[in-house]
């Protein structure tokens, strides 16, 4: 028992930990995410508007049955773990190399400032999110698929097309890239970075603080 009393949770164990508790949190709430991408999208001109969530909800359960609501999970699932594998990575990397090296003055005591905890975070999120972009990319081109009442899709030549049919993920992948390019499964990252990003590095932060308040040591044992 003393040996599993000072046994420290290892960065694989701790990667797993993060994508369980990601999945299963994920999974929880897809339904709703799946049906505010359908609503975000909709427009004035839009054959038929969803009224809210729960009409929203309730419409795709008769019209396209229960399996709709997880259209693009796997993905999601998928992209879960490089994106938390490689934010702690990154975090946890980006932090000793500044406490070994100590460049431009930037460790005092050992330890980092919050300004630079910070700016490991936003790094952190920064790769982390960019891998896993193209996976959420698909996720809600997925959830789109089915949709009867969508609004038909504009090209760059001004043709009106109706949205793309989806078999599965690689399906997507396939018809993403093949109909408008590679840049396609980036396409809206800057915006989403101005949000994750310095919510990715709060938080790291914020645990972290948290921590060094209550004096806690991450161990198998607690």
């Amino acid at each position: 028992m003393d040996n599993v009393e000072d046994a420290q949770l290892t960065p694989i164990l701790r990667l797993g930990a993060g994508a369980c508790a990601g999945i299963i949190a994920m999974s929880a709430t897809y339904p709703m995410d799946m049906v505010r991408g359908r609503i975000t999208v909709q427009t004035e001109n839009s054959p038929f508007q969803y009224r809210g969530m729960f009409h929203a909800l309730s419409t795709v359960l008769r019209e396209e049955g229960p399996r709709a609501l997880y259209k693009g999970w796997l993905p999601s699932v998928i992209g879960v773990v490089p994106y938390v594998g490689l934010n702690f990575a990154v975090y946890e990397s980006l932090k000793d190399w500044l406490i070994k090296s100590r460049p431009f003055g930037l460790v005092q005591d050992t330890d980092l400032s919050v300004t630079t905890r910070l700016a490991c975070g936003a790094a952190a999120g920064t790769v982390g999110q960019t891998v896993a972009y193209p996976l959420d990319v698909i996720r809600r081109r997925m959830q789109m698929g089915g949709w009867s009442h969508a609004a038909s899709v504009v090209s760059g030549d001004g043709i009106s097309k109706a949205p793309l049919e989806y078999t599965g993920m690689i399906d997507a992948f396939r018809k993403t890239v093949r109909h408008e390019g590679f840049g396609a499964l980036y396409k809206g990252l800057v915006p989403n970075s101005v949000k994750v990003v310095p919510s990715i590095a709060l938080a790291f932060v914020t645990y972290e603080m948290v921590k060094d308040v209550l004096g806690v040591e991450i161990r198998i044992s607690d």
